[in-house]
């Protein structure tokens, strides 16, 4: 069952930004995961308007994701994308 990672990300360095940007794209392909949403236009239509650059990664499984989220590869990117921004990451199982 695939699995994804939501995130709603508010950037305040966008240099440091565009730096995780550049070098998780290669590692998220590297554990199977793919974009499905990276922070395109957004049109908010009911309730407070929460959600600034929302990005969806499409994993085949949960496993994968966790191997990519919990990978020593990823951790210091974790720490980049921290020190550019701030925002909420959850991982959700897909549906059938």
């Amino acid at each position: 069952m695939s699995a994804y990672l939501i995130a709603n990300i508010r950037v305040k360095d966008p240099g440091k930004f565009a730096e995780y940007r550049d070098k998780v794209a290669p590692l998220i392909a590297a554990h199977g995961g793919r974009y499905l949403i990276r922070g395109g236009a957004l049109t908010p239509l009911e309730g407070a308007a929460v959600f600034d650059r929302v990005v969806v990664l499409e994993f085949p499984d949960m496993a994968k994701l966790r191997g990519f989220y919990e990978s020593a590869e990823y951790a210091p990117l974790i720490a980049l994308r921290q020190s550019a921004s701030e925002g909420e990451v959850a991982l959700v199982e897909g549906y059938g």
